[in-house]
């Protein structure tokens, strides 16, 4: 019975081992990071009471490998507060030195949009809102990428004059 906890305890240190090295890997010196950013926004048929629209993340590579990815999930927070959550089975690739548009279809539910209405119309909000934008990049075993676009929505005055 011995023998085979040491042959256990081995197996787990050499699966330890590989995630460490590859998890290494992903963080080499000299990699610079991958940058994603909003682009577009697209409204699509939603149901029942939720919005839905198509966000477009322009996906840029400085790096000299390609990137592939499989999967791609998305969540953006305004004022604090959740407010557009979305996911994609998409496949493709990101050339080295090289960018491409992926498209997210996300929800926004009745509930999030009024709250943020709500919010918006407080007296104590300022002409620029707040938001970040939480996404990930699925990929082959360990990897995946995160990104976060941390940011501020200039909005007009609601009491100011439409010209």
């Amino acid at each position: 019975m011995l023998p085979q906890a040491g042959s256990r305890i081995a197996s787990l240190l050499a699966a330890a081992l590989l995630v460490s090295a590859v998890a290494g890997c992903a963080s080499l010196p000299g990699r610079d990071p991958v940058r994603m950013n909003v682009v577009g926004l697209e409204p699509i048929p939603g149901q029942g009471m939720e919005m839905r629209f198509n966000v477009k993340l322009r996906v840029q590579n400085p790096n000299e490998t390609a990137i592939e990815f499989d999967g791609v999930a998305l969540e953006l927070e305004i004022n604090d507060r959740s407010f557009a959550t979305g996911v994609s089975d998409q496949k493709g690739g990101v050339p080295r030195f090289g960018e491409t548009v992926i498209s997210v279809p996300v929800s926004v539910s009745a509930l999030a949009a009024v709250r943020q209405a709500l919010g918006l119309m407080d007296e104590r909000a300022a002409d620029d809102v707040p938001y970040v934008l939480r996404a990930k990049l699925g990929g082959p075993l360990f990897s995946g990428m995160r990104f976060t676009e941390r940011g501020t929505l200039d909005l007009p005055a609601l009491d100011s004059p439409v010209r």
